[in-house]
């Protein structure tokens, strides 16, 4: 089986490959093809994951490519991790919003936004690319924002891309653990957008063990969203939010805190990743380990996510079991489960087909999904109550502004999406977004 990686010369791609090389199942993948815009890091990462597979036997081979038709031709799988802009334009996306006391999160806000409007033309065009050289392929989509993204590429692949996301996984992983139960038996109560939902159940055996939790404060302050989130406002909604929801309940603090914060997510990500990369393409010891550098990269990484959140709210250091990741392990399973007809349930990306009856049948929503041969299948769940409603259908509609512009490539459309974002409270403020992102985004230079 092949898959191919876009952008494949990104951090986190060892992560996959580690999770292919333990897998020895029949039909597993047998050939990786990374392709990036940036060769350079492209042989950084290929470094990194020739001595991951050293001494494995039949290992996935690997190989390297700047030429987009030639990496999707023949793929089985089309996994989507692009950065359009890269961490400079993560950067600039903070800098922007925040002169303006807005959040500028890459996903949440108008960083989102602005995010969202440099990377689905991108997107687009793979989406169609894919669609003509491997109409066969399934696309796996990571590119953030990854609801908005799954849903532009969509319209041309339909429920051949299904977008996939950490966040829920480890929300659910935490929850079960608190409440002593194997996450894997565990069925997650979760619904809502990428980056936007909520835990209402978790049942095991068939019995929701989730109130149990709410009614008890000590076990709500012991794991991470208990603290993040604190004990009274869970209990008040009567579900666990996903994390990135503190940007939303507690906009103010987390504008805060990025504000004074020494350098944002971004410019600290931009910072960290050219010094790793510069290692490998000068190397003061040749014959230091690439993959030992990029281990000591990630775990800093992973070891101050989110910290600006989590010091707002007194939330403390992110627990051990936190720091190892998790897109890879659901990547790994997805594809397992359509390859092979391995029948499972994941929370993924997909379109919404009545599952939420606010929503049209387009939309894309995060839901557990039945996983098979033929794809994935949304589950039906519960109305959200009427405060998760509103926001989930406020920022959907936001999502469509951003395509609409993508498309159109109107100005004026652009500022609607930012001016109707929960989290921009003035429409002169989204004019000034605007202005602002296009002076510094030649990706951009398509809205007149």
């Amino acid at each position: 089986m092949r898959l191919t990686i876009l952008g494949g010369g990104g951090f986190r791609v060892p992560l996959v490959h580690g999770a292919l090389l333990a897998d020895r199942g029949e039909g597993r993948v047998t050939q990786v093809v990374l392709h990036d815009l940036d060769a350079g890091r492209l042989s950084a990462v290929a470094r990194v994951l020739a001595e991951q597979a050293a001494g494995i036997p039949d290992a996935p081979q690997v190989t390297a490519t700047t030429d987009l038709d030639e990496a999707l031709r023949g793929a089985d799988f089309v996994f989507s991790a692009i950065r359009v802009g890269g961490l400079e334009g993560r950067a600039e996306d903070e800098r922007v919003a925040l002169a303006e006391g807005v959040l500028g999160q890459e996903t949440v806000g108008a960083g989102g936004i602005a995010y969202g409007l440099r990377t689905v033309p991108v997107a687009d065009d793979i989406a169609r690319r894919v669609a003509r050289l491997a109409p066969d392929a399934w696309v796996i989509n990571f590119t953030n924002p990854a609801g908005l993204v799954t849903e532009a590429m969509s319209r041309h692949l339909g429920d051949r891309v299904i977008g996939i996301c950490d966040s829920p996984v480890g929300l659910g992983r935490r929850i079960a653990r608190v409440l002593g139960a194997a996450p894997q038996d565990a069925w997650i109560d979760y619904v809502g957008l990428n980056h936007l939902g909520w835990v209402r159940g978790l049942r095991i055996g068939g019995r929701d063990e989730l109130p149990r939790l709410l009614v008890d404060p000590a076990l709500i302050g012991s794991f991470e969203e208990g603290r993040l989130f604190g004990t009274e406002w869970i209990q008040s909604l009567g579900a666990v939010p996903n994390e990135y929801l503190h940007y939303y309940y507690f906009n103010r603090e987390a504008v805060r805190a990025y504000q004074e914060a020494a350098k944002t997510r971004g410019a600290f990500l931009r910072d960290q990743q050219a010094t790793f990369y510069e290692e490998m393409s000068n190397p003061r010891d040749p014959s230091a380990s690439a993959l030992l550098a990029w281990e000591r990269t990630r775990a800093e990484r992973e070891a101050t996510y989110m910290a600006e959140n989590r010091e707002a709210a007194g939330a403390g250091e992110r627990e051990a079991d936190d720091l190892s990741g998790g897109y890879e392990k659901v990547a790994l399973a997805l594809m397992r489960a359509i390859a092979r007809d391995e029948r499972t349930t994941l929370i993924l990306n997909v379109r919404n087909r009545g599952t939420l009856s606010a929503l049209d049948e387009d939309a894309v929503i995060e839901v557990p999904c039945l996983v098979d041969a033929n794809g994935a299948h949304p589950v039906a769940v519960d109305p959200l109550p009427g405060h998760g409603t509103g926001l989930v259908c406020a920022v959907k509609a936001v999502e469509r502004e951003v395509l609409s512009a993508a498309e159109s490539g109107s100005r004026t459309t652009a500022v609607k999406a930012f001016a109707l974002h929960p989290l921009v409270d003035s429409v002169n403020v989204a004019r000034r977004l605007v202005e602002g992102y296009t002076q510094v985004h030649p990706g951009l230079a398509y809205l007149k």
